[in-house]
């Protein structure tokens, strides 16, 4: 039974869950205040059409056991003053450095599910890189949802010129629950990629929200490829609130069978003389269902923005369905903007042409689904990455 938090419909489960979670990481009325906020805040993201069968405002969570999760798997090359270690470690153990960075962003732009993992917070990283140090090697940090529904929050903090490489990797078994947060803050002139790898089993649902802040001529890169889960809800952010900055958003997803994918970016231009990029790649097969929204918004006083958003979108059977929605807003009058969208099936010249060339119609049908692919892929960290992001495309062709 639901009970009532500021007259809301709070789970019964999740209430209770509050009292065994890290009060250090956050306290005990804060998390109760942000658990009663995700269930008085809309998702903002109503049904797209006939094709969408979820309610993404009632989804129902009752049969959730909110796990007493591990720490994650956390890789770090050696470099100097580099703090790679588990969120709830980081809290108590650099406390100033934590109350910094934690939820300075994510406060600014609360979302119904990203006040849901901050509530409920049961696992999490924590990467800091002091000023003009340069990580050589990816920092890699693995989360698994074996055990009960794990809420991770991943912080990462970059002084003046510093600059590094995150990996994150969400894995789980069989119907995982995951609802998490990743947030960047960084300083000027400093580098940052961070790169995601959902592959959940396609009976897990996942909701995902990440933000970064990114300082005075500061890069910030997120790449993100949502392959598993029957359900994946994911927002990427970037707030451009200092002028010189350089953000790109990558992103690809491929629902097949009965998947659902709801994925909105938004580039922020708060202030001028900054850049942005997004690309995004996607394909569905099967019954697979998905929508992607692209925003890019440029302040009156943003002037010199230049920002671009591309969305390509392939459609491998007939039941399939995808949703592009790129969408521009833009105040000032000195900038340079575009957006650019596809929706489409194969090229049948493409395939003629493979096919007159001794290439089977199934092989050339492969190869140019992957093909389609390999622009976003490229701007991936990591070969290893890469190739794993190719094996498990072709898995999802081949099936």
């Amino acid at each position: 039974m639901p009970s009532a938090v500021a007259g809301l419909n709070v789970p019964a489960n999740f209430e209770s869950a509050l009292a065994a979670l890290d009060a250090n990481v956050l306290g005990a009325q804060e998390r109760r205040d942000l658990l009663a906020r995700s269930f008085e805040l809309h998702s903002g993201r109503e049904r797209p059409g006939r094709f969408w069968k979820i309610d993404l405002e009632n989804l129902d969570y009752s049969a959730l056991t909110v796990a007493t999760a591990a720490a994650p798997v956390i890789q770090a090359p050696q470099a100097r003053g580099l703090i790679a270690c588990d969120l709830a470690t980081a809290a108590r153990q650099h406390r100033e450095l934590f109350v910094r960075a934690f939820r300075t962003a994510m406060r600014e732009r609360e979302s119904k599910f990203g006040a849901l993992a901050s509530a409920l917070c049961n696992t999490g990283a924590f990467v800091y890189v002091p000023a003009d140090v340069a990580v050589d090697g990816a920092i890699e940090i693995a989360y698994n949802a074996d055990d009960g529904a794990l809420f991770p929050y991943t912080l990462v903090l970059l002084e003046r010129g510093a600059q590094c490489v995150v990996v994150e990797r969400v894995s789980g078994g069989t119907g995982a629950f995951v609802c998490g947060a990743a947030e960047v803050v960084s300083s000027e002139n400093s580098s940052v990629t961070y790169a995601s790898e959902q592959r959940l089993p396609e009976n897990a649902r996942v909701l995902f929200t990440r933000i970064a802040r990114p300082g005075k001529d500061a890069n910030v890169q997120w790449a993100v490829a949502e392959l598993g889960a029957q359900l994946s809800v994911a927002s990427v952010d970037v707030l451009v609130d200092e002028r010189g900055v350089e953000a790109h958003i990558n992103a690809l997803f491929f629902p097949r069978e009965d998947q659902h994918v709801d994925l909105v970016s938004t580039v922020e231009h708060n202030a001028g003389d900054s850049h942005s990029q997004t690309l995004v790649k996607s394909a569905a097969t099967g019954r697979g269902q998905a929508r992607y929204l692209g925003n890019i918004r440029i302040a009156k006083h943003a002037q010199a923005t230049e920002s671009a958003l591309r969305d390509d979108a392939l459609l491998l059977s007939k039941r399939a369905h995808i949703d592009s929605v790129p969408a521009l807003e833009i105040a000032a009058n000195d900038v340079k903007a575009y957006h650019g969208a596809t929706v489409g099936a194969l090229d049948d010249e493409q395939i003629f042409y493979m096919t007159s060339r001794g290439i089977a119609r199934d092989d050339a049908e492969k190869m140019i689904a992957l093909g389609f692919f390999e622009p976003v892929i490229q701007r991936f960290p990591t070969e290893a990455l890469r190739q794993r992001l190719r094996d498990a495309l072709e898995e999802k062709v081949s099936a």
